[in-house]
């Protein structure tokens, strides 16, 4: 069976929620099997194990988050040039714009040579104070319907091996 990998970093629950709603969405399609791992946590095997992806963190610091840096910096070598046409998908809960976020995850895609299955997924929170930054998060109704549907999309098109 297909594994599709979701890795995200969430601290105050918004890329979290993000996350959720992505793998509600592929969990849709019955020939592919789910996995969500925090970024601490996924390792070379299980990158290696997998058909495709979706990245998903915040932005911080109008960058990527660390954790995410991490993940990246701990799997990009052992999986180098074994990775080659697998599907991903960026998303990411940003307080202002998210596009430089974006941008670093699609250069590592390109290293390994991932396809992208669809624009970044950026969700705007707005949270510019330090207060706002710090704050839970709650993501709204159709911006988590957006995540469910890059998921359900991203996991029915490596089911049938259109990806």
């Amino acid at each position: 069976m297909k594994t599709l990998l979701i890795v995200y970093h969430s601290m105050t629950g918004g890329t979290l929620q993000m996350a959720e709603a992505a793998a509600r969405g592929a969990r849709s399609e019955p020939e592919i099997r789910v996995s969500m791992l925090r970024a601490a946590d996924a390792g070379p095997s299980e990158v290696l194990e997998a058909s495709g992806f979706v990245f998903a963190t915040p932005e911080n610091l109008a960058a990527m988050s660390g954790q995410m840096k991490d993940f990246f910096d701990r799997v990009y070598y052992p999986a180098l040039e074994r990775l080659n046409g697998r599907p991903y998908a960026v998303m990411i809960c940003a307080g202002s714009d998210g596009r430089n976020a974006a941008q670093q995850i699609e250069r590592i895609a390109a290293g390994w040579r991932l396809n992208a299955v669809a624009p970044p997924l950026i969700v705007c929170t707005h949270a510019q104070t330090p207060e706002a930054i710090l704050r839970p998060k709650v993501i709204g109704t159709a911006d988590l319907q957006q995540c469910e549907e890059l998921g359900a999309t991203l996991a029915a098109g490596t089911a049938l091996g259109i990806f």
